[in-house]
């Protein structure tokens, strides 16, 4: 098989270091650039089966606002992602919600949840008043 390098930024920490991955097929030979473990683990991930977290928004009915931050509760595969995001645009909410509300319990057959990153209330109830001259 042909070794290839590719250049990857490492997204685990905050550091983002810059990494050079000599590999053949997905098998890794050398990694440059890593400042600690975690950059040769993305790396490894990277080339075999990457992932990210998923956060968006979904719609609420009847809340405080009219739609409430979610994310997934582990990283999903890449190819998952945007079939999940269209599943989230289905979905609508009935206020209140709780936080870690679970959405989607087993997002397109991953295995993987996503729920809701905080509380909406209720949209509260207007006072009605008298109109004005009147007592």
């Amino acid at each position: 098989m042909v070794k290839e390098t590719t250049k990857l930024i490492c997204i685990t920490c905050p550091v983002g270091c810059r990494l050079e991955v000599t590999h053949e097929g997905k098998t890794i030979v050398k990694v440059e650039g890593d400042e600690c473990k975690k950059g040769i683990d993305y790396a490894e991930t990277e080339l075999s089966d990457p992932q990210r977290m998923v956060f968006t928004v979904v719609r609420v009915k009847d809340g405080l606002h009219p739609v409430v931050p979610v994310r997934s509760t582990e990283p999903v595969p890449k190819a998952k992602i945007f079939p999940i995001l269209r599943r989230l645009r289905e979905v609508e909410l009935e206020a209140p919600v709780e936080m870690h509300q679970v959405v989607l319990a087993n997002a397109e057959g991953t295995g993987i949840g996503v729920v809701t990153s905080r509380p909406l209330p209720a949209m509260a109830e207007q006072p009605t008043s008298a109109p004005v001259g009147e007592s």
